[in-house]
């Protein structure tokens, strides 16, 4: 077991904004378990970048969806850290497709990570976080925006949302905030994957700063929740998009 000063898990950590949350916990301070599905490889590329960096960082499989996964994670995550005081949880997939034509093998697969997945790992990150502690779940700027082909990914964020301000009244007196970051698009394979030049051109015109926003600057937000000014910051969305959408 690590003797850490504070300790943090990150999942979906292997790549895009899980991989940048991850690096800037680290420099940060904070001991960081990079969480990570199925790339072994990329998880321990992100854990050997933090250590050159003079960090602490191990890499743990686990699918967020699947609740013996999750137990596990947060058991050994506990073993390799000795506390944990910061959960973030940025896993997500995001296949588009339309509502017509019901595609429930499509639909049951986004839910099951973007909000069973949310539910498991609030649920755990409820029991083990301690006083003073941060709970950070991710969603999406694109609620409001309604787009087609995007109904099974914005009910599971939305689903996330509620969580999230649930979570928050559930742990009165615990001295634990819940908040979610809600980016607007962002750089990251997630985003870029199956998308023209001509739609993200698109996309990122949307935004009055009009570009597409870094996985880094998603990153600062959740720092400043898991840090010092983000006390008095609680079950709150922060939508992190320039402007995208409110």
């Amino acid at each position: 077991m690590a003797q850490v000063k504070k300790g943090a898990i990150v999942t979906g950590a292997s790549r895009g904004i899980g991989k940048a949350v991850a690096l800037r916990l680290a420099k940060d301070g904070f001991a960081v378990v990079v969480n990570y599905a199925g790339n072994s490889a990329k998880a321990q590329e992100v854990v050997a970048e933090i250590e050159a960096a003079g960090g602490f960082a191990v890499a743990i499989q686990a699918d967020v969806s699947d609740e013996k996964d999750v137990k596990r994670l947060f058991v050994d995550s506990l073993q390799a850290l000795g506390r944990l005081d910061v959960v973030v949880n940025c896993a997500g997939v995001m296949p588009l497709f339309p509502i017509a034509g019901a595609d429930v093998a499509a639909f049951d697969r986004v839910i099951a990570t973007n909000l069973r997945g949310a539910f498991l790992m609030l649920s755990q990150a409820a029991t083990h976080v301690q006083s003073g502690g941060r709970i950070i779940a991710f969603s999406t700027s694109a609620i409001p925006k309604a787009f087609a082909n995007y109904g099974a990914y914005l009910a599971a964020k939305a689903g996330v949302e509620t969580l999230v301000h649930v979570l928050a009244n559930e742990l009165r007196g615990r001295n634990v905030t819940v908040n979610s970051v809600a980016p607007g698009p962002t750089g990251t394979d997630l985003f870029l994957n199956g998308k023209t030049e001509a739609q993200i051109d698109q996309l990122a015109k949307l935004a009055p700063l009009e570009r597409i926003g870094q996985p880094e600057e998603i990153a600062s937000v959740v720092a400043f929740l898991a840090g010092p000014d983000g006390s008095w910051v609680n079950s709150q969305v922060v939508r992190t998009n320039g402007g995208f959408s409110f």
